[in-house]
């Protein structure tokens, strides 16, 4: 897939997905400020590499123009497994640019497992994106949004009940004549 097509299923699965089923309620306010950066990493070197740079740039860039930064990374990390013990060396990365307690990173892959879950549960599907990737949030941004919501805590668990409620049938249509999902 070319990087633009990368983007287009992201983007459809953020609207459709995270924001469209409200699994983060905090999206909706800074969809228009998201950065969509698609490496071509095709090793974790490579890849921690482009963290680096992303963890940088969002540092320094106007929140006005980018609030976070999703870096997707489609030819590296397919292995939920490999993907996960890689969240290690990117929070190192964090904490090595001096970027602790400013910028945090969430995660998404396309077989996202919580420990404890079977590989089908559907909770599982929080998680996953159509590409392993890297979410790159300000650690002011989420304290706002945790701040102006009424009960932060409750949303893993409506999570849950959207996704046990739309089930793998629901998830299935949800995305039917996409790539996604």
């Amino acid at each position: 897939m070319s990087e633009e097509e990368v983007i287009a299923a992201t983007r459809r699965w953020v609207d459709g997905a995270v924001i469209g089923l409200n699994l983060c309620p905090f999206a909706r306010a800074v969809a228009d400020r998201i950065r969509y950066r698609v490496s071509a990493a095709t090793s974790a070197d490579e890849l921690l590499a482009d963290l680096e740079s992303e963890l940088l740039l969002l540092r320094d860039a106007d929140p006005k123009a980018i609030e976070t930064t999703l870096l997707i990374h489609p030819h590296v990390l397919q292995d939920f497994l490999d993907f996960n013990d890689f969240l290690e060396v990117a929070d190192a990365a964090v904490a090595a640019l001096g970027l602790e307690g400013e910028i945090q990173i969430a995660s998404f892959h396309p077989r996202y497992r919580f420990a404890g879950s079977a590989e089908d549960d559907i909770e599982n599907y929080t998680n996953r994106a159509p590409y392993p990737t890297l979410h790159l949030l300000r650690e002011a941004s989420v304290e706002r949004a945790v701040a102006a919501c009424a009960d932060p805590s409750s949303i893993y668990q409506r999570n849950i009940e959207t996704m046990r409620q739309l089930g793998h049938e629901g998830w299935t249509r949800l995305w039917s004549g996409s790539e996604s999902g």
